[in-house]
């Protein structure tokens, strides 16, 4: 399913339910027309999606690599046998674990502490598969050439810019669209530093890359911009 697929339901009174995605979804008051205010609980983020509600990234993070070791031990048949080539256990890990624990991940506002999980994990498995510890002192860049995976962070990148990419080629006229220019009114913010929106994550990502948001409309050129070998 397209993670921007929108599905509606009816709520209580004269509330309806907006599911934008995976996990997220946006709760509108009075929408006998989606096109107007939508004044809306907004638990949500800048990421302009609009109100929405998501879990505890934190909660994900763990979850996701939760969901990856089980699938890793259901594997392991074939990932800790020496006879398999090791670049064949690579493609039977980026078929199998992996996808499972990128699931969902393209509207996490990371931060640097749930990528380093997750890279963590991820380099546990691959160094298990190849019969070694970090006691043989193996670098992680000779670890993943050997098995022909990519950086988990550049893979969980490239998710969460194909995700933008579904989102800005939708119609202006779309729900997921309209939520881009809702404004939050009659809130304060807390103390300290602001929250990390995914709106900003995708900015950092697309300046690393050096791409533009324009691009994404041209779907093949956006795919090319943003694929990640391995």
């Amino acid at each position: 399913m397209c993670p921007s697929s929108l599905h509606q339901s009816s709520g209580s009174g004269d509330s309806s339910f907006w599911f934008l995605g995976r996990g997220i979804f946006c709760i509108f008051r009075n929408s006998r027309s989606i096109g107007d205010k939508l004044g809306a609980r907004a638990l949500a983020k800048e990421n302009n999606l609009g109100e929405c509600q998501q879990r505890a990234i934190d909660e994900d993070v763990t979850h996701r690599i939760g969901v990856g070791w089980m699938k890793w031990r259901l594997a392991s048949g074939v990932l800790c046998d020496k006879k398999v080539p090791p670049l064949l256990k690579g493609k039977f890990y980026r078929a199998v674990v992996r996808p499972a624990m990128l699931y969902g991940t393209e509207c996490w506002p990371v931060k640097n502490s749930h990528i380093q999980k997750m890279k963590v994990a991820e380099m546990r498995m691959l160094r298990w598969m190849c019969g070694h510890t970090r006691m043989d002192k193996i670098r992680n860049e000779d670890i993943r050439e050997k098995v022909g995976v990519a950086p988990m962070e550049d893979k969980m990148r490239e998710v969460r810019l194909r995700w933008f990419g579904h989102i800005q080629r939708r119609s202006t006229d779309a729900p997921v669209r309209r939520c881009e220019r809702l404004a939050v009114v009659g809130t304060r913010r807390g103390r300290g530093r602001p929250k990390k929106y995914w709106g900003e994550v995708i900015r950092q990502d697309m300046a690393r890359l050096r791409i533009t948001e324009d691009m994404a409309l041209d779907r093949e050129l956006w795919r090319s911009s943003i694929k990640v070998v391995g």
